[in-house]
C-alpha cells in the first residue's frame, strides 16, 4: 500500500491573518516541498554521488581499519550485488542482514538495493525464538551474518533455524571463505544495468521489524524512495555537503543508522564513520577526534555516556558542527551539554518511527536553543503532520494535547503480510497514528509529551511521565530517569520513579525527592517509589523498555527493602 501526500485543503491549515503571519490556527501543518523529492533508487543515487564524489572518501571503518573511496565503494556494492546474484538473489527476494556495525553490512545494504532484493535488519540482540520468527515471517531464503555478537553463536543459530523452517537457500558468514568466494574480481556491470533498468523507487527495498518491546515484532515494509528520500533531506536540514565526516555508532540495522546514517551520507557525498562495531562511548570520540568528524549521532542514553567519559576534556571535539540525538525522549539538560561541551552548536533533534521511514519532525539547525531543547522540531519536507483527539480523530487546536499523525512518501507501504495490523495504524487517507501523545504550537513547533501507552492514570488524574522525568533532570545528583506507572489499590495507579545517580552521590530516598519535588510538582504527579538503577533495560537501538520496567517493578515492590516508598518514610 504506497501512501501519497495531499495538499487537498490548505485552507483547513491557517486563515486570514493567521496565515499571512505563518501561524496555525489548527495543529496541522504541510512540510516545504523544495527541494523537490529524489525519484530515484539507491542504486542509481549512488551512481550519481560517485560520478560527481568519486575521488572522496565514502566508508571508513576503524575497527577492520579500512576505508574506501566512492569510486572504490560503488565497485565494490556492486561485486557483491553480483556474486549475490550468481548464488541465485534475485528481485523481491527477501535477504536478511544480521549483524553489529560493520563494513561488509554497509556493502549488503547497498548490494542487495542494486538487485531490488528487500533487505530485512535482523536485530543484533534477537535470540533463537525471535530469529525464527523473523525468518520465517518475512519469508526469508538469504542471510548474510557475522560469526557472532555479544557471546550469541550466529552460525549455530542459523543452523537450528534452517532445521526447523528449511528456507535458507543461502547463509554466508561475514568475513569467512565463502564471503570472500561471494566477491569476483570485478562486477558484471551489464548484468547490473540490465536488473536496474526494471526497477522503479516504489519498489520495496527495505523491512524493519518494530522493536518488539510488546509481543513480536512487525516488519515495517519501506521502499527505495521511502528510505532514499528521508536520508536526503535529515542530511539537508543538517546542511551535509561532500566535505562532512559522519560518525555513526548507532545500530545499521535500524533506521537511524542505515536510512539517517548511511543513505544521509551517500546522498550528499559526505562520509561514514564506523567507530566500532557496538556503541563504545570512548572509542567514538575517539574516532572524532581521529577522523576529524563534523557530525555525531546517538540516542541520548549514548551522549549522556560521552558527556560522563572521565578524560573528556582531553577529547578533541572541535571539529564537530552539528549531528543528530533521536531514538527516544531527548533531555533538555543532556541537550544542553551536547551543544556548549561537545562544540554541536548546529545539532538537531529527530522524532519519527520505523514505520514513517523514520524521521517526520526535526529541529533546523538555526533554531533557537529555546527550540531545539523544548521541542522536536517541525514537519520534514514532503510531509505533513497534525494532533488530533485520539478518540474521535477530530484535529485539535494548536496547544492541545492529543495523538499525533504523519502522512506523506515517508509513511511504509504496510507491515510485511500483515494487512490487518497495517489497518489499524493507517488510515485509508494515508495518516499514520503513530501511538505518541503530542502538543503542536502556532508556529509548527512540537512537543512529544508521551507515549499513549506510557500515560498513567491516577485517582482519575492523566499522568504524562516525560514531564516528570525532565524535572527530576533537574536535581543534581540524578543523571538519568525514567518514570511509570505500577498498580495500587486506593489511586488505580502510583508513580515509580527509576533514577541513576551520579559517581559520589548519597542515597536517594523517596523522601528526599518528595522534598525536592514539593512545591514545583503537582502533589499527584510527585512519584512515590524510588528505585535506584545502574542502568535501565533497554532494546538495542537504547530505547528504555518500559514494558520490562513494569514487569520488574512488580517483583521490586513485593519485594521488602528493594524499593524506597515515601509514604512508607
Amino acid at each position: 500500500m504506497q501512501m501519497s501526500l495531499s495538499h487537498d485543503t490548505p485552507e483547513d491549515l491557517h486563515d486570514g491573518a493567521a496565515q499571512q503571519a505563518g501561524r496555525l490556527r489548527v495543529a496541522h501543518d504541510v512540510g516545504p516541498c523544495e527541494p523537490p523529492l529524489l525519484e530515484s533508487t539507491i542504486g542509481a543515487n549512488l551512481r550519481e554521488t560517485t560520478l560527481r564524489f568519486g575521488e572522496r572518501e565514502a566508508l571508513v571503518d576503524l575497527h577492520a581499519d579500512r576505508r574506501w573511496t566512492y569510486a572504490e565503494f560503488r565497485r565494490d556494492v556492486r561485486r557483491l550485488a553480483t556474486g549475490l546474484h550468481r548464488a541465485g538473489v534475485r528481485t523481491g527476494q527477501r535477504v536478511g542482514v544480521w549483524g553489529p556495525n560493520r563494513w561488509e553490512w554497509t556493502l549488503t545494504q547497498y548490494a542487495t538495493a542494486e538487485l531490488g532484493a528487500i533487505l530485512v535488519t535482523i536485530n543484533p540482540s534477537y535470540r533463537q525464538h525471535e530469529l525464527t520468527y523473523v525468518l520465517q515471517q518475512a519469508g526469508i531464503t538469504a542471510v548474510v551474518a557475522s560469526d557472532e555478537f555479544r557471546g550469541q553463536d550466529y552460525p549455530s543459530m542459523l543452523a537450528r533455524a534452517d532445521d526447523e523452517l528449511g528456507a535458507l537457500e543461502l547463509s554466508v558468514i561475514m568475513g569467512s571463505p565463502e564471503w570472500e568466494q561471494l566477491l569476483p574480481a570485478e562486477p558484471d556491470e551489464e548484468l547490473l544495468d540490465v536488473v536496474a533498468e526494471d526497477l522503479t523507487p516504489e519498489d520495496p527495498i527495505n523491512i524493519q521489524y518494530t522493536s518488539g518491546t510488546t509481543g513480536f515484532p512487525k516488519g515495517a515494509t519501506l521502499s527505495h524512495r521511502n528510505i532514499l528520500n528521508n536520508g536526503f533531506f535529515v542530511g539537508e536540514v543538517c546542511r551535509y555537503t561532500e566535505q562532512d565526516r559522519v560518525c555513526i555508532p548507532v545500530p545499521f540495522y535500524h533506521c537511524f543508522g542505515m536510512v539517517m546514517g548511511n543513505l544521509g551520507a551517500t546522498t550528499h557525498g559526505a562520509t561514514m564513520v564506523i567507530p566500532a562495531p557496538a556503541f563504545d562511548a570512548r572509542r567514538t570520540l575517539q574516532a572524532v577526534q581521529d577522523e576529524r568528524c563534523t557530525s555525531l549521532y546517538g540516542v541520548p542514553t549514548m551522549f549522556i555516556a560521552e558527556l560522563g567519559l572521565e578524560d573528556l576534556g582531553d577529547v578533541d571535539l572541535s571539529s564537530l558542527r552539528t549531528g543528530i540525538m533521536a531514538g527516544s525522549p531527548c533531555p533538555e539538560e543532556i541537550m544542553r551539554q551536547v551543544i556548549e561541551v561537545m562544540h554541536m552548536e548546529e545539532v538537531t533533534i529527530c522524532y519519527g518511527m520505523t514505520e514513517t521511514s523514520p524521521v517526520s519532525l526535526q529541529t533546523r539547525t538555526d533554531d533557537e536553543l529555546e527550540r531545539r531543547v523544548g521541542t522536536v522540531g517541525r514537519v520534514v519536507p514532503h510531509a505533513e503532520v497534525k494532533v488530533v483527539d485520539p478518540v474521535t480523530g477530530e484535529t485539535l487546536p494548536v496547544d492541545s494535547d492529543g495523538e499525533l499523525c504523519t502522512r506523506g512518501y515517508l509513511v511504509m507501504q504496510g507491515y510485511w503480510d500483515q494487512p490487518e495490523k497495517t489497518a489499524e495504524v493507517v488510515d485509508p487517507h494515508g495518516w499514520m497514528r503513530t501511538g505518541d501523545m503530542a502538543r503542536m504550537d502556532a508556529e509548527g513547533y512540537v512537543q512529544i509529551t508521551g507515549r499513549m501507552k506510557d500515560m498513567v492514570i491516577r485517582g482519575g488524574e492523566n499522568i504524562y511521565p516525560r514531564e516528570i522525568e525532565e524535572f527530576l533532570y533537574t536535581h543534581p545528583d540524578i543523571v538519568d530517569a525514567q518514570v511509570i506507572g505500577v498498580p495500587d489499590e486506593r489511586y488505580g495507579e502510583e508513580l515509580m520513579a527509576w533514577v541513576r545517580l551520579r559517581d559520589g552521590a548519597a542515597r536517594l530516598t523517596a523522601a528526599a525527592l518528595r522534598e525536592f519535588c514539593d512545591g514545583r510538582l503537582a502533589r499527584y504527579k510527585i512519584p512515590r517509589y524510588v528505585t535506584v538503577v545502574d542502568e535501565f533495560p533497554t532494546t538495542v537501538t537504547g530505547k528504555v523498555r518500559k514494558v520490562q520496567m513494569r514487569d520488574e517493578a512488580l517483583d521490586l515492590l513485593a519485594t521488602p527493602g528493594a524499593v524506597d516508598d515515601a509514604r512508607a518514610g
